[in-house]
């Protein structure tokens, strides 16, 4: 099953490369590919670009094995997707969705969703083998159940794998939704990262650590909870009944409402624009205002781009990753958002930790969590199957 792991994770390959990955003799990896092409684990995909000599054959996992769910749920959105188990994706749906209206509602709509994705890949049930999912808050992950969320306090201990078993024999695994998104981005690199960050912006602010080469969750569950850590100690209440945190006075959230704050002081008319058009004012309002030029509007991003800096910094300290990569709804925001984290990092980290530190949006974007709940699913997958 090594042999098998490595192919996924390096999403296409030769024997060739399997056998320098793996250090195995090239006859001891020809011998287990063939082995595993003969089982049907294994496909032949395609003749490799030749770096002289004979062409060498890509490998994937078989199409035919079946297929796998994924599904990325945020505090305002749901994702999901039908995928081969090399991650191709067959079938994809996107929609609004309000985690507060509970999991009876929320997992009702994704049930229909993913039995009407099914059909249009012309796939029944009994060929899902693994379903992975993301949720906006702490995953015990050994029982798949979130404990405390504070954005979703009626999802406390519910059993997604048992309301998902009553569709799937399939096994079920559930992370938090960044740490999908980190999980995406690891793949997305063959592991050549060993020791990065990712961190989303969005209603709320969490991390997802990525250490030696694997999402490091902690002791239970809740690493990477950086969205309450505290940035200002007269700052507002936060949902987790502190004050101050990171979350709070940086999220989209907060963007929108320093946005109507300066409506309210008269600071911005594309603002108050905006606010006499729609009735609100959200967070790409801003971000549109500030790309228009709008001086408030640059002002509430700057602000919100050194807050986040500022907590980052100390994480950055503490863990000295190579790089950072921001992903989540506050990627739409544009450069200057960036530029602002990136100031804010620098001027109050330690010069060791920054020397080769690289902060950019994460290249994955949109599609990391559910990129990643695929990934989670393949992985944890193939790490339970029987030795070959």
């Amino acid at each position: 099953m090594e042999l098998l792991r490595a192919t996924f994770w390096s999403a296409g390959v030769s024997r060739h490369l399997l056998a320098g990955r793996l250090g195995y003799s090239r006859s001891k990896a020809n011998a287990l590919a063939s082995g595993l092409l003969e089982q049907g684990l294994l496909e032949e995909a395609g003749l490799q670009d030749s770096s002289g000599g004979r062409r060498p054959e890509t490998l994937k996992l078989n199409g035919a094995l079946g297929v796998v769910l994924g599904a990325d749920l945020g505090a305002t959105s749901l994702d999901v997707a039908v995928m081969r188990p090399d991650l191709t994706v067959l079938a994809h749906h996107a929609e609004p969705a309000d985690v507060r209206a509970g999991p009876g509602v929320v997992l009702a709509r994704m049930r229909t969703l993913l039995g009407r994705l099914l059909q249009e890949c012309g796939a029944t049930p009994q060929q899902v083998i693994a379903i992975g999912m993301g949720l906006p808050g702490p995953v015990d992950f050994a029982s798949g159940q979130l404990v405390n969320p504070p954005l979703m306090p009626e999802w406390d201990s519910f059993s997604i794998r048992d309301f998902l078993a009553e569709d799937y024999a399939a096994p079920v695994f559930v992370d938090n939704d960044v740490n999908l998104m980190a999980l995406g981005e690891l793949w997305r690199l063959q592991r050549a990262l060993p020791n990065f960050l990712v961190i989303k912006v969005g209603t709320g602010i969490g991390c997802g650590i990525v250490c030696h080469g694997e999402v490091y969750r902690g002791a239970n569950g809740s690493a990477g909870d950086v969205g309450h850590i505290c940035v200002d100690r007269s700052g507002p209440r936060c949902h987790c009944g502190n004050l101050g945190c990171v979350e709070a006075m940086a999220a989209g959230p907060a963007i929108a409402r320093m946005g109507l704050e300066a409506v309210q002081a008269g600071q911005s008319e594309q603002l108050a624009q905006c606010l006499a058009q729609h009735g609100a004012i959200t967070t790409m309002d801003v971000a549109q205002a500030s790309h228009n030029g709008d001086a408030a509007a640059n002002a509430i991003l700057q602000r919100s781009g050194n807050l986040i800096g500022q907590m980052l910094a100390s994480v950055v300290n503490f863990f000295n990753p190579s790089h950072v990569f921001i992903g989540g709804g506050v990627t739409g925001i544009g450069p200057q958002f960036l530029a602002s984290v990136r100031q804010s990092v620098y001027q109050r980290s330690l010069a060791l930790s920054t020397r080769h530190l690289e902060i950019q949006y994460a290249p994955l974007g949109t599609r990391g969590g559910l990129v990643g709940a695929g990934v989670l699913a393949m992985q944890e997958t193939l790490r339970r199957a029987r030795p070959a």
